[in-house]
């Protein structure tokens, strides 16, 4: 909105109208408006966790038209475990928490085991991820029914990851620039109905660890 009043003034002074001006404002505005609207995130401010979670729901964003479906922030029932994002599409189901890490601190990882920050050990986030996943697909399954798979995944801001995809400690990790690549590269498994009851059932058994309201 400043920047659009902003505009409205420099508009009027260049032209000696404030008319003019106020006509300039009026579009700036609008134009301000439709570019807020198109970056704003479905997730409300007061609940985002971090800067890469957003980063990670713009990508997933652009699946929804790939028939992907996405949960924000959802938690697990008796624990105070969180999956950041859980997609439902075509290609499968996916548990992706989304980490921004220290640039300075690089990545490594030893025998596909052992994940490194630096000097730090990353098992602990490694077990995380992949309990949560194991955790969520376990209850949507007893809802369903059916036996229930989630990939679980650490995306990655911030420092060089230097490889594409890597699967340590049965988690796959990736710069999180790749997340939709990821998700997408493989093979169609799920038809539009399933898609459909799983994620309703991950709504079901799957509470938003923030209230809506």
């Amino acid at each position: 909105m400043l920047i659009s009043v902003g505009v409205g003034v420099l508009a009027g002074v260049l032209l000696a109208s404030w008319p003019l001006g106020l006509s300039a404002a009026v579009v700036a505005a609008i134009v301000d408006t439709v570019l807020r609207a198109r970056s704003n995130s479905s997730v409300p401010a007061w609940r985002r966790a971090s800067v890469a979670e957003r980063r990670t729901e713009m990508q997933l964003k652009r699946l929804e038209r790939g028939g992907y479906r996405t949960l924000h922030a959802r938690a697990i029932p008796g624990s105070e475990a969180q999956i950041d994002h859980l997609v439902v599409g075509p290609t499968g189901v996916y548990a992706v928490d989304s980490e921004k890490w220290d640039k300075r601190l690089p990545v490594r990882v030893q025998s596909h085991r052992k994940l490194f920050h630096g000097p730090f050990s990353q098992k602990p986030r490694l077990d995380e991820a992949r309990w949560e996943a194991s955790q969520a697909g376990e209850l949507i399954g007893a809802e369903l029914g059916r036996e229930v798979t989630i990939v679980p995944s650490l995306a990655i801001y911030g420092p060089a990851i230097p490889w594409k995809v890597l699967n340590v400690r049965e988690v796959d990790v990736f710069d999180g620039s790749r997340v939709r690549k990821w998700i997408t590269k493989r093979e169609r498994s799920l038809t539009d109905a399933e898609i459909d009851r799983i994620f309703e059932a991950a709504q079901q058994v799957l509470p938003a660890r923030y209230p809506e309201n």
